[in-house]
């Protein structure tokens, strides 16, 4: 008579793998700890941000836990956005004290491309109290067009939709990032004064400028982040739900125009961001076409 061995339970991996965003985030936290080490001199609170570098490590072992339920896994994989603010305010620890801006570059860029300080100009050539409010709202809008999709995509169940979506928009953010700490222009808010109190008497620019008085990070205007994550976002949103990326295209159009009208960047932030979000968008999808390919040709082997 044969004897019978139990077969041996599956052995479950300690973690799950790491996803490109992550790879994408510890590369990106590589090249802020060195410079944040290089410019210890002049930026104080540089120890605190390796320390919270470090524990983002941490982070991505709790991730990467197998055996999520499902809000584990929704938090899996939007976790990248909910640490893109922490990463943006970042930028002060970098920038402020410790570099010099390059707004006398942007500005003479502006002057070639458009005629004049456009951010300055246009609200003053054509004042109106009605398209503040818009271009204002449009303004606060960005959060809610880099946030909804993939909550909707979550809540619809498709997952390799809110992986594809949160890839673009922190490549998109990170791209934005890298040219703000090597790069880093002050922007129209800082160098510019304010506009007429009539024309920031409004609800959403109350809320914008209160935004901006709390969350603005020196040194991050070109290109603006702002456009650029809107017009990634939009993208990503519209390959996986074609009514979704409609329904964010006059929300962006209008950020796009609000953030120059509205005297938050210079006309050329707003043009880099728009080719920041294509450009980012398209590295992304070449490299999800080169993935997919590859993967087709170790099948057919």
């Amino acid at each position: 008579m044969a004897l019978t061995l139990p077969a041996s339970p599956a052995v479950k991996p300690a973690s799950e793998p790491l996803l490109p965003v992550d790879f994408l985030l510890l590369a990106y936290l590589m090249v802020v700890s060195t410079v944040a080490a290089l410019r210890a001199q002049h930026s104080p609170g540089w120890g605190w941000l390796l320390v919270a570098h470090a524990l983002f490590v941490v982070l991505l072992f709790l991730v990467t836990r197998p055996g999520l339920g499902p809000v584990g896994r929704t938090l899996r994989e939007i976790y990248p956005l909910l640490l893109l603010p922490g990463l943006y305010s970042e930028l002060d620890i970098l920038n402020l004290g410790a570099v010099s801006v390059h707004d006398a570059a942007v500005q003479r860029w502006e002057v070639l491309l458009f005629g004049s300080q456009i951010s300055q100009e246009w609200w003053r050539s054509a004042p109106s109290r009605a398209w503040s409010t818009v271009f204002h709202a449009a303004y606060l809008s960005y959060y809610l067009i880099v946030s909804v999709p993939p909550l909707y995509f979550a809540w619809r169940g498709d997952f390799q939709a809110v992986r594809r979506f949160v890839l673009v928009v922190v490549a998109t953010f990170v791209f934005c990032y890298l040219v703000f700490i090597f790069f880093p222009v002050a922007g129209p808010y800082y160098e510019f004064s304010r506009p007429d109190a009539w024309f920031t008497d409004n609800l959403p620019a109350r809320l914008a400028y209160d935004a901006l008085a709390t969350g603005s990070s020196y040194g991050a205007a070109f290109p603006s982040s702002h456009v650029a994550a809107a017009v990634a976002a939009t993208i990503a949103a519209g390959r996986s739900s074609w009514r979704l990326g409609l329904l964010l295209v006059i929300p962006t159009v209008l950020l796009t125009l609000g953030v120059v009208y509205c005297q938050m960047h210079y006309g050329v932030d707003a043009l880099g961001g728009l080719v920041m979000g294509v450009l980012a968008t398209f590295l992304v999808g070449q490299r999800r076409k080169n993935s997919v390919s590859g993967k087709s040709q170790q099948r057919e082997r």
